[in-house]
């Protein structure tokens, strides 16, 4: 199965892809399950209720990632795509007086968000730890429509019955692609025998799929929703929301960095600091709810964008006509992830986070920096092989502890990991492939209490207030 960069690359709301982007979406499916089932069937008495079961870490950590305001904003037609955030919110308004949702097609729809959705600390449901349960009933107290939906990480969403092929997990199973690779392997013999780069693999795939403009048009606004996103991080100031009371930190670092350019007072290392100010402008950006592009998840929505401007900022000959190369590059390699391991916090820890999208910005950086497909695949296995075991574990369930500062160290291992693929041939000891199973296998074998239920790890080491 094809999984595109604009499977990869979404643009939404955070601050999480699987707590608040795939619940928006599994709400949007409901309601569009319902009114067609409602079409050919109507209700008794042209009545229903909807409740909605949160379950796993949606349930243990959904109040943090704000999982219930996307249910609702979901139900009320809302898409993360194009979202009007000050349109949602009044809408939501109404919706706590009305307890109602708007009518569908001649059907009343009660609907309270404060008692019908339930947060269930119970066992997660049996496929995935992201599961939710949508139920309408009808005035009788009968259960009218029933469906199950799992949260897999990156927006991406699939019904209890999809779950083994993630029919709408993202990409195309049937699409016909010139270059259908499954695994690295296969992504290196094709380059070989072809001639062509990783990006050029892939553009030859999305032209399978769409025109050159519509890939122009959308590598070009997946670039600057990202690039508009650091500026807006580097722009603001004060408390992120949730409790915490963590400080944005970002606008007053950018503050610095700028202050000390031109003089001799900066180290050479100032380097990781630039790069650290824009991811983490990013992720607070995130944290405070804001629009981010999903690279490939919310909670690691920064490390890409940091990467690619820091490339655009810092450094030699950089070209801005080469970002798309770059977001094609790391697609290629977050498909090989998605589809081989995970991208899912829940399901495999940060390794799968932040792993993966430092994976990706060193696939990226390497092929703009003029690395041959072997160096760029060796560059992906050096940063996801360096964040194998990484936990899940933020504080509160919010996405800032320890998420924000893990995005921008997350940029500097990508860099670092290019710059060494560089140096060498592309030969290399562990083939990415075999780390990405050892992912797939740490993911597996890790505590549910590490993985984003924010049962362990930092999650239950705070100091004393």
């Amino acid at each position: 199965m094809f999984l595109s960069v604009f499977d990869i690359f979404k643009v939404g709301i955070g601050p999480s892809s699987s707590h608040t982007m795939g619940p928006m979406a599994a709400a949007g499916a409901f309601l569009a399950l319902l009114e067609k089932k409602a079409a050919q069937d109507p209700p008794p008495d042209s009545w229903l209720r909807i409740h909605v079961s949160l379950h796993g870490s949606l349930a243990f950590t959904g109040r943090g990632h704000a999982t219930d305001r996307a249910i609702v904003f979901g139900l009320l037609g809302h898409r993360a795509g194009d979202i009007d955030i000050d349109k949602a919110e009044a809408d939501v308004a109404v919706l706590r007086q009305s307890r109602h949702l708007p009518p569908l097609g001649g059907i009343t729809i009660v609907f309270d968000p404060h008692h019908h959705i339930f947060f269930d600390y119970g066992p997660p449901l049996p496929g995935h730890p992201n599961g939710m349960e949508f139920h309408a009933i009808d005035a009788e107290g009968v259960g009218y429509l029933s469906q199950i939906y799992y949260s897999i990480g990156g927006g991406f969403i699939v019904t209890a019955e999809e779950l083994g092929g993630e029919a709408s997990g993202g990409g195309d199973a049937d699409a016909k692609v010139p270059f259908p690779f499954e695994n690295a392997a296969s992504m290196l013999q094709m380059a070989e025998e072809s001639g062509n780069s990783i990006a050029q693999m892939m553009l030859a795939n999305e032209r399978a799929l769409r025109s050159d403009a519509e890939v122009d048009a959308g590598l070009a606004a997946l670039w600057a929703a990202m690039d508009a996103c650091i500026d807006r991080g580097l722009a603001r100031h004060g408390e992120l929301p949730g409790g915490l009371r963590v400080k944005r930190r970002a606008g007053a670092l950018f503050e610095q960095l700028c202050d000390e350019q031109g003089s001799n007072s900066a180290q050479p290392h100032v380097y990781a600091d630039w790069l650290t100010v824009y991811a983490m402008a990013v992720n607070e950006e995130n944290a405070g709810g804001g629009k981010v592009v999903t690279a490939p998840t919310n909670g690691a929505a920064g490390v890409i964008p940091a990467v690619v401007r820091y490339y655009l900022d810092h450094c030699i000959d950089a070209e801005r006509a080469r970002i798309g190369e770059f977001l094609l590059t790391a697609a290629a390699i977050g498909g090989l992830i998605k589809s081989n391991a995970s991208i899912s916090g829940a399901d495999a820890g940060c390794q799968a986070e932040v792993g993966s999208a430092a994976a990706m910005a060193a696939a990226g950086l390497c092929a703009v920096l003029g690395g041959t497909p072997a160096q760029v695949e060796n560059a992906a296995e050096i940063a996801l092989e360096h964040h194998l075991g990484m936990t899940c574990d933020p504080v509160a369930g919010l996405v800032q502890v320890p998420c924000i500062e893990r995005n921008g160290i997350g940029a500097t291992k990508a860099v670092t990991a290019a710059s060494l693929a560089l140096r060498g041939d592309g030969t290399h000891f562990m083939p990415l492939d075999n780390c990405i199973q050892a992912m797939r296998e740490t993911g597996k074998e890790m505590s549910s209490k590490f993985k984003e239920t924010s049962l362990g790890g930092l999650a239950v080491n705070m100091p004393e207030c």
